[in-house]
């Protein structure tokens, strides 16, 4: 079984770098939703971008101009979603807030 190499970075670098984020002060849930949007983006983001070259492994017949400039609007709205989920931390914490903040009944 392969593993997703974004994951396998994050699963690196998690206990290196969780420990100063939190005694910082900042939401776990939205630097993890965070980095795992701009690790994502790594993976279809030329020039090293992995999933690029699985497309045309997959399809030999198209060149690799095409599919990088198939991917490039998929790349400008997870940079987008980027800038927003920074600006505005409550999009990508507000479900998880309402799920945790939910006291169960007796």
């Amino acid at each position: 079984m392969t593993l997703d190499p974004a994951f396998r970075i994050i699963r690196l670098m998690a206990p290196i770098i969780l420990p100063p984020l939190k005694a910082a002060g900042f939401d776990l849930i939205w630097f993890g939703m965070l980095m795992t949007i701009v690790m994502e983006t790594g993976l279809i983001h030329p020039p090293v971008g992995l999933n690029l070259f699985v497309i045309k492994n997959i399809a030999p017949d198209i060149s690799l101009r095409d599919i990088i400039w198939g991917v490039m609007p998929f790349v400008g709205l997870m940079l987008l979603s980027v800038v927003l989920i920074c600006i505005f931390p409550g999009i990508a914490t507000q479900l998880p807030d309402q799920v945790m903040g939910v006291v169960p009944a007796r």
